[in-house]
């Protein structure tokens, strides 16, 4: 069994939606791609989410919205900037 490569990709975007969910985008430092998640509230109470995580590259999606790119791109060097990886945010 070989080791899938990872990234390290940040925080860029939380979303509470119905039925107690919460979207979580956590995105590469250029924006270029991110990995979208759904967590119910009592496993995010249990499990805070961290400013970053690693990702493994074949779990990440490209983002194909420039202005979305952008956007992502913006808020991982603010959260980098405010925060260590295993802060919990």
């Amino acid at each position: 069994m070989t080791e899938s490569e990872t990234v390290q990709c940040w925080l860029v975007e939380r979303d509470y939606g119905g039925k107690n969910l919460v979207t979580l985008v956590y995105a590469t430092p250029d924006g270029d791609r991110a990995q979208t998640s759904e967590r119910s509230m009592t496993m995010l109470r249990q499990q805070p989410p961290t400013a970053a995580t690693e990702v493994a590259v074949e779990d990440l999606e490209p983002v194909t919205d420039e202005t979305e790119r952008d956007r992502y791109a913006t808020e991982v060097e603010r959260v980098r900037s405010q925060f260590d990886p295993d802060d919990e945010i």
